[in-house]
């Protein structure tokens, strides 16, 4: 019998146009799985690696979430059956990676979508939120408790948290996560059109990163809550990451004892139709830090060295707060194409156009 094949997006170079390869559908053993993906997501790592060359193997697979329905499953899982629908995010090797109509990965990085939700609204999920929960642990030393008590109160849930360009995937679940454990003073930074929008969230304040007088402006809320207490702001998530874009304002935010997380890559130019990227993953060396400010780069790829992260994380807390409502499906748009190759191709090229407060999703089947 020959081995079954199913079709992939492959980067084959940096910068290079996508190709469609044949890859080998790979029977699931252990705690494996095996989808038949509908659907997934083009995030900003995707732009990074294809253009600025960021982690890659060519022929590489790119794409980390995927949406779609259990076909096979290998004989130690337990919590799925074939024909579940199931959202998670996995990104390991081409095997595991999300833009192609098959993939082959462990159980727990998934999670029975809930009812009521569509493939598409759940394609806004996973990796924003993994991200979250992993940037309040491991950079931020916040604790995650699940189930939360009833009664819980934070250790530190009078310490405003600067969410810096919380309009992005990462910002918007970040500000929802936080508040549901209990943290009260949120403070971000988004284009004008968002503030109604994040403050609905949760954002106590919400400040425009263009004004000119925007740290001033973050340093007098903090002082509202804090007084005279140092650091002003004690922790910073950086959503954007960007040499100019953010840091740049940040180090002048952050104080002795700050602790600043960032999303890598650094980016020190951003990537267009006609520039190629470039970035850093030094965050110490980003930006001029006062002395005593603790910067971090957020490394989700490493999440589930946490075991209770790997036990409970996608499986259990991610369709838990998205079906109890804690977290919100973010605003999509629908990339179209008659081939798989034309829509990961139009999501990557709006990736260099720039988007502002929603996420890319596109099918990866043909049905």
């Amino acid at each position: 019998m020959s081995a079954r094949t199913h079709s992939a997006l492959v980067l084959v170079g940096q910068r290079e146009p996508f190709e469609i390869h044949q890859r080998p559908t790979i029977t699931p053993e252990g705690s494996d799985i095996l989808i038949d993906s509908k659907f997934t997501a083009s995030t900003p790592l995707d732009l990074h690696r294809a253009d600025g060359g960021l982690l890659i193997e060519p022929p590489q697979v790119l794409g980390a979430v995927t949406v779609g329905v259990v076909e096979e499953i290998g004989p130690n899982v337990t919590l799925f059956k074939p024909g579940d629908r199931v959202f998670g995010w996995a990104h390991e090797g081409n095997v595991q990676a999300a833009h192609q109509e098959r993939i082959t990965a462990p159980d727990w990085k998934f999670a029975r979508i809930p009812n009521g939700f569509t493939m598409e609204e759940v394609a806004t999920i996973p990796e924003n939120f993994i991200t979250v929960f992993n940037t309040m642990a491991t950079d931020l030393g916040l604790p995650t408790p699940w189930p939360k008590p009833a009664d819980y109160v934070p250790p530190r849930a009078d310490e405003p948290i600067l969410i810096w360009g919380a309009a992005s995937s990462v910002g918007q679940q970040a500000i929802q996560v936080l508040k549901h454990y209990g943290y009260r003073h949120l403070i971000a930074t988004a284009s004008p059109s968002h503030h109604g929008y994040l403050k609905g969230l949760g954002a106590e304040e919400v400040f425009d990163y263009r004004d000119e007088k925007v740290v001033e402006a973050i340093l007098n809320a903090a002082a509202r809550v804090r007084g005279a207490q140092q650091p002003a702001i004690p922790m910073v998530i950086d959503c954007i990451g960007s040499q100019e874009g953010s840091l740049k304002a940040i180090a002048r935010v952050a104080d002795r004892g700050t602790t600043v997380a960032i999303m890598l890559p650094v980016i020190l130019k951003h990537a267009s139709n006609d520039q190629v990227p470039e970035y850093s993953m030094d965050v110490t060396t980003a930006a001029r830090w006062k002395e005593g400010v603790e910067p971090r780069g957020v490394r989700t790829h490493f999440v589930y060295r946490n075991e209770f992260f790997k036990e409970k994380l996608a499986t259990e807390i991610m369709p838990a707060f998205l079906s109890e409502g804690i977290v919100l499906p973010q605003r999509y748009r629908l990339v179209e194409g008659e081939t798989m190759l034309e829509r990961g191709t139009n999501a990557l090229n709006a990736l260099r156009d720039g988007i502002s407060r929603e996420k890319l999703v596109w099918r990866t089947s043909q049905q």
